[in-house]
Formats: C-alpha cells, structure tokens, sequence
C-alpha cells in the first residue's frame, strides 16, 4: 500500500475513484475545486468506465450525476455551499424521489467565511431536504465518509452529503492509497413513472418514506456519536467536523482530557435518536459547538444544553482554536490566566487584481468613461473592480445584469434622463448563470450595457476550462460554444469586441454602445472585453508581446492616478517625494500604464525591448 500526503479536497477525490463512482460532475468553486481535479489525476487508476466534467453550473451538474444514479451506477457532484442554493431544486425533490447508485453529493462550506459571499451551513440545508449529512473532522476521515455515504446512499436509497469545511479541503495529511474497485454495474435504468415522475399525487406517500428511512438511518449503531475521556463526566463537549479535531487538541494541551467527555458526532442530521435521548440525562452541563449554525443543538433536548443559541459559543465566524480556547475557559469556569494572550495580526495588503490583469484595464476605462455611472457585477477576482471605483453591487452568480436592469428601470420611472449602467460580468460567470439574465434584458428592453469580461477561464478558482475552450475536465476535446454566437442568439442589437488593453478603443466602443441603448430602438449592448488571464499557463495568448516601462521622474507630478485609480500593484507612490516608483519584479510589461498617466511620466523603454 502506497502512502501519499494529500490535501483534504485530494483525498475525496481520490476516494470517488477508489470506492467505484462512474460518473462525477462539477462546478468549481473555493473551497472545493480541487476535488474534481485530483479525481482527473487519478483517473489512469480507475477501476472502470469514469466520465468527469466542469458542468456549466451546479443544477446541471447536480441533474447530470443524478440521472447516472438512476441507472444503479455510482456517482457524486461536488459544489461549494452557495452552490447548493444553484442546485436547490433537484436537491430538495431527490429526496422524496431516491437514487439506486450511491449518490454522494459533495458541499464544501467556508465558515468565516474566506471566499464565499455568506457562511451559511450546508448541514441546515440538509436538515431542510431530508438528506443525511456526514460532518469529516480531518482528510483522512473525508475520505473514510465517501465510501460510508456512498454505502448508507445505497442502502437507504437516498442521496448523502458529504460536507467538508474549507479547514478540512485544505489541510494536509498521510492517507494510504488503496486500489480502486469496480462494482462493476452496468446501465439499467427500470422505468417506474410512479416514483421516477412523481406527480403531486405520489409524493405524501414518497415523503412518509423518506420519514420512516430517516428514523432508520437515526437507530444505525455505526452511527451513534463517538466518545473519549471520561463515561459520565460532569461537563460534556458534543461537537463536529473541524471543531472537534481543534477540541480535542486543546482538552489534551490544557491537561483538561480526563475531566471532560468529548462526543464527535459524524453524522449530524438526522442525529442518532439514543443519543438525543440521553446526553441529557448523563452530564450535569452540555457543550455544543458546531460550524456554523445550531444543527445539532436544536436536535438536543434538556435545559443544561449550551451553545450558539444561548451565545455561549459565537453565533457567527469561524470557530477557530484561540477562540474555542476562551469558550472552554468561559464553559468549565476556568481562571483567564490560562488564556495565553496571543499577539494581533498584521494588518495585510488589500486583496488587488494580478498585475497585468485585463480586468484592470475594462474597470479603469469603464470609470473613466462614465464616471456618474451605476455598476453592478459579479461573482469572480473581478469582484476586487470594487478597488478602482467600477464596481458598486455584487450579490450572486447572474445577478448583476438582472440588478442593472432594475436600476434601469427604477430611474427611467422618473424620466429619460437616466444614469448609464454598466454591468461587468465574467465569462465563465456569463455561462453559468448570465443568459437568462441576458435574455430578460432583451425581452424588458433594460437600456444597460452588459460587459463580458472574457479571460478565456475560470481564473478564480484555478483556470478551469469554460464552454467556450472546447475542452473537457480531462484535457480531451470537447465540444465548443462561443459567447458572441450566445450574445446574438439572444436578440442583442449592439455587440462589439474589443481588447481591454486598448483603453482609448475600449473607451470609444462603451460610447457607442451608450448612444445605442438611449435611442429610440434601443435595448441593452453588449461589449465583450476580451484577452487571456496571464495566470493561465495552458493558454499561449495569455501572455502579451512585452512593452518595456520606464519611468520620468522630473515629469511626475505624484497625482496618485496610476496607483489609486489604476490600483497597479508593480507600482507605488515614494513616501517622501510622492514620485511613482516601479516594481520591476511585479511588473508583466503589459504598457497599459502609459496609456493611463495623464502627465506622460510613463512611457516605452525602446531600449529595452525584447
């Protein structure tokens, strides 16, 4: 057996191949990305048949693998938890409905959160559908879990969750691998309209189903919370996931193991029904601590139970070791001296687009053109168009060109003269949620202009391919969709591509576009800002022909445009002459600067060009 360090998110992956599934699905998102990708790592070990693939958003991607299910074949969907809420529908009615394969459905949650637009809890979206939820506290354990749901998923009939948390999809730890298995099953799809349609008529029965199998799963004896330190301590600590690795090494480092039982609950919801029953009954004094939400403890019973809802534990944020150490001092009325005061973190550097971002140069143009203008956007690293002024709302994935339509709408009620809307929204964003949006606009007339910031790639969460590359998960050629063929399909009138280095272009087109969307005839325009992220090392156009900058100090007049407008993070302001100083480490050579300095201090260095 071959032992590897792996990360949390490889570790699932690599499970998914080891336990048999033959069909993964995908949208990529921080926290979970990287577990499609390792399952294409180790697709040479499959055992047989594996289609993958980066699904245009999670509903598909959700839809995809469960129709695979139905077939008795084993397969998994993997998303991040704001992702659940793109794939609630087939979520909340595949429930009701079943699988025959087992259908794991991996949701990686981001408490804190650190790259997600809400910390919300995927255990309570499960508690919500009815689904079983299994809560990992370490890689190794995420790894055991896959092969548990994918067994109790076909025992039951029901899709699992599998919910790692962004601690536990990015830390590393020594798995051993094993050989992958083939159950070797083959389609077969038994058609049953009954429970497979499930018209309203069917479905009171399918929910009492789902009830009885819930309260089976709930008296499952593998199931039952596992205990360690004492049997019948006073205080007792109920907890899961990440929470319950940080406890467990707290209790030990502050000589409190044998004075407090510590339960890890694997499985939170449903939560075993012994368990429930008689914690209560057992210690004088109950802690619950849980990410993020109260799942747990709202399923606990008795008046000793602590935790979020009464603030003993914080009701939001991630649960950190520092933090959980003070709730143990507060919760076993311990002296604060055995609180150990740890140092403030440095204040670090605001996030900022990559130098030589084509973004950069869409948003700095966009502000200058319109600088009354209303810009809503999007979910993506072109969210940071916030630092250069050109991005005022961002809530989910599509929502911006439906929230420019409404800000259209709203001032166009008090007459024509209303501000011009610019919404940015990036390719892959555009495929995954975009269209209808798109679509709308066209049928209401919203008088915006919908700008598509093309990077060819997911740049966010690690290049992905996007529809328009024609490449699968794999590497292998897939079939290809255009965003301007979509643009127009759509019954666009205005559509322009222009490169985004090109400011004074860019400028001229947005103008334009303007001047469409307030004539008689108008309706929404479309610019698609199009050039290669320079992050993207597969791509041979990501990076530019190298334009050489040098800097006049003598002309410099220290407005602080190219560093405070343009936010360019290879140049900076001297603190005692207020002169632009370049970073030749930082800089890509991208020349975008020249065209932004309003005194020509920034020009080519012929003399340096390669």
């Amino acid at each position: 057996m071959t032992e590897k360090l792996l990360m949390g998110n490889e570790a699932i992956g690599r499970a998914l191949v080891e336990a048999g599934c033959s069909f993964i699905s995908a949208y990529p998102g921080t926290p979970s990305s990287e577990v499609l990708e390792a399952v294409v790592d180790n697709l040479e070990d499959a055992a047989g048949p594996l289609h993958v693939e980066w699904s245009t958003n999670e509903k598909v991607a959700y839809e995809s693998a469960l129709a695979a299910s139905y077939t008795g074949k084993r397969a998994a969907v993997i998303m991040k938890q704001v992702g659940l809420n793109v794939a609630a529908d087939p979520f909340a009615r595949s429930t009701y409905i079943g699988v025959k394969g087992g259908f794991v459905v991996v949701v990686a949650d981001d408490p804190g959160p650190h790259s997600s637009q809400n910390e919300q809890d995927t255990r309570l979206f499960a508690l919500f559908a009815k689904a079983p939820v299994f809560d990992p506290s370490s890689p190794a354990e995420a790894r055991e879990m896959v092969t548990e749901a994918l067994e109790l998923s076909e025992r039951y009939e029901l899709p699992v969750l599998l919910r790692p948390t962004t601690r536990i999809c990015h830390s590393r730890q020594n798995i051993t691998l094993r050989r992958p298995v083939d159950p070797g099953r083959r389609a077969a799809f038994e058609k049953n309209p009954g429970r497979w349609v499930a018209t309203p008529a069917f479905l009171p029965g399918l929910h009492a189903e789902l009830n009885r199998k819930l309260a089976r799963i709930a008296g499952e004896k593998d199931l039952y919370p596992r205990a360690q330190g004492p049997h019948r301590a006073r205080c007792a600590i109920v907890a899961a996931g990440i929470a319950y690795a940080n406890l467990a090494d707290l209790l030990d480092e502050m000589g409190l193991a044998d004075q407090v039982t510590l339960y890890q609950v694997r499985l939170p919801y449903p939560l075993h029904a012994d368990f429930s029953h008689s914690l209560a009954k057992t210690h004088e004094k109950i802690l619950v601590v849980e990410e993020t939400d109260a799942v747990i403890e709202m399923q606990l019973k008795g008046h000793n139970i602590h935790g979020r809802r009464d603030g003993t534990v914080p009701g939001h944020g991630e649960l950190t070791p520092d933090l959980l150490q003070s709730v143990l001092v507060d919760f076993l009325d311990l002296s604060p001296a055995t609180l150990e005061k740890a140092p403030a973190p440095a204040r670090g550097r605001r996030p900022s687009l990559c130098p030589g971002c084509p973004h950069r140069a869409s948003f700095y143009t966009i502000r200058k053109t319109f600088p009354k203008g209303i810009f809503p956007s999007d979910i993506g690293c072109y969210t940071l168009g916030l630092n250069l002024g050109a991005v005022d709302t961002c809530h989910c994935m599509g929502a911006c060109i439906s929230q420019g339509a409404g800000f259209y709408r709203a001032y166009a009620q008090d007459g024509n003269d209303f501000p011009t809307v610019v919404v940015t929204i990036g390719d892959s964003t555009f495929f995954h949620a975009g269209l209808p949006a798109l679509v709308n606009a066209v049928v209401q007339k919203a008088r915006i202009i919908v700008a598509i910031l093309d990077n060819s790639t997911t740049a966010m969460t690690g290049q992905q391919p996007t529809p328009q590359h024609g490449i699968l998960a794999d590497g292998s050629p897939g079939g290809r969709v255009v965003i301007e063929d979509l643009v127009k399909a759509c019954g666009i009138g205005f559509m322009e591509i222009c490169d985004p280095y090109d400011i004074e272009n860019l400028s001229l087109r947005l103008k334009e576009a303007d001047r469409y969307i307030r004539r008689p005839d108008g309706g929404p325009a479309v610019i698609i800002a199009r050039r290669p992220c320079l992050m993207d090392r597969s791509n041979p156009k990501a990076r530019p022909r190298p334009i050489p900058v040098k800097f006049s100090a003598d002309r410099c007049t220290g407005c602080g445009i190219c560093v405070e407008r343009f936010e360019c993070p290879a140049i900076s302001l001297d603190a005692e002459d207020k002169k632009a100083r370049l970073d030749p480490v930082l800089c890509v050579s991208c020349g975008v600067c020249i065209q932004v300095c309003p005194a020509g201090a920034i020009s080519e260095n012929r003399e340096d060009r390669s």
